[in-house]
């Protein structure tokens, strides 16, 4: 009887910590990231918002205020690179990957947040 009981008490001990693991698992699959991203304008705004939105992103914001992109993406379908490289492709700079030039020179004048450097 005791080993019965010792028996069930286990089952039911494993059966609560995997299920436990499988939420946990679950929930990472969703993950929210913020990091720097320049600009200037609404114009910026929309630009940088919808590079953003690759497959597996649900959520992307852009703070022109604070410089800063508030995303929401299933880490099944993409990562925080592939987001930050879609944002440079359309001429953006973010924390870690520089905006591509030639799409930079392609950005509207009132766009163009690159200050450029006088030499004396």
């Amino acid at each position: 009887m005791k080993n019965i009981i010792k028996s069930i008490s286990i089952i039911t001990l494993l059966l609560v910590g995997t299920s436990a693991m499988a939420q946990e698992k679950k929930q990472k699959k969703i993950q929210t990231a913020e990091f720097e991203v320049s600009g200037l304008c609404n114009m910026c705004k929309k630009r940088i918002e919808e590079a953003a939105l690759i497959k597996g992103v649900r959520l992307a914001e852009w703070d022109k205020f604070n410089q800063e992109i508030k995303v929401i993406y299933s880490t099944k379908q993409t990562d925080l690179e592939k987001i930050k490289m879609s944002i440079s492709a359309v001429g953006y700079d973010t924390d870690s990957v520089k905006g591509d030039d030639e799409a930079y020179a392609k950005l509207p004048e009132c766009c163009k947040y690159r200050g450029e450097l006088e030499v004396h």
